[in-house]
């Protein structure tokens, strides 16, 4: 599945976003084309053409960057964007079984959370003594961090072993704890 996904930010400081994907049914060769745009920040709306083979998609795709680039959208760079980090304090140095499906879970419930609403995509994860990350690439890290209470919280997942820091891309090892305020120590990955 290709995607193209873009931004726009105008005069007020507003950041929107669009983007398309194409992506073809299991074992069939014809598949749905998917515009996905809105208020970064905000659900997005969403048009699917279904019954779409190939080579339409391509075209499709090609029209949409166009009209993409004439209305001032362009694709954003990873330097152009923040870190934001969701931490789970662990029990155990290593973690457990219960922590792996919160991994899990906790990721699936933050792409799709995060992907509707132009917030940005889970990047990676992992386990270091008495803690798990989710990192995280946003273009709106303050916004992303509301959007992640919201979306642990709506998934029931564990609030009080949660920690959410942000930090600029080109120094993730600078975060600044963003929930709970006030940190009471300061926010590591390891």
């Amino acid at each position: 599945m290709s995607i193209v996904r873009t931004y726009r930010r105008d005069e007020d400081g507003t950041l929107y976003f669009r983007e398309a994907w194409f992506s073809t049914y299991e074992g069939e060769e014809l598949g749905q084309f998917v515009v996905n745009h809105g208020t970064v920040g905000h659900m997005s709306t969403t048009e699917t053409a279904k019954d779409v083979n190939d080579a339409t998609a391509v075209g499709l795709l090609d029209a949409f960057s166009e009209q993409c680039q004439v209305d001032g959208f362009a694709t954003i760079t990873d330097a152009d964007q923040g870190w934001v980090v969701v931490q789970y304090a662990l029990k155990t140095a290593e973690g457990t079984d219960r922590d792996k499906y919160l991994e899990a879970t906790a990721k699936e419930a933050l792409v799709g959370h995060l992907a509707w609403r132009g917030l940005g995509t889970v990047e990676s994860s992992d386990y270091a003594p008495r803690k798990l990350n989710i990192r995280i690439l946003s273009p709106e890290p303050k916004k992303a961090v509301t959007a992640i209470k919201t979306c642990l919280r709506e998934a029931k997942l564990d609030f009080t072993k949660l920690s959410i820091a942000t930090a600029p891309f080109e120094d993730v090892e600078k975060l600044r704890q963003a929930y709970p305020l006030p940190a009471k120590a300061p926010f590591t990955l390891g």
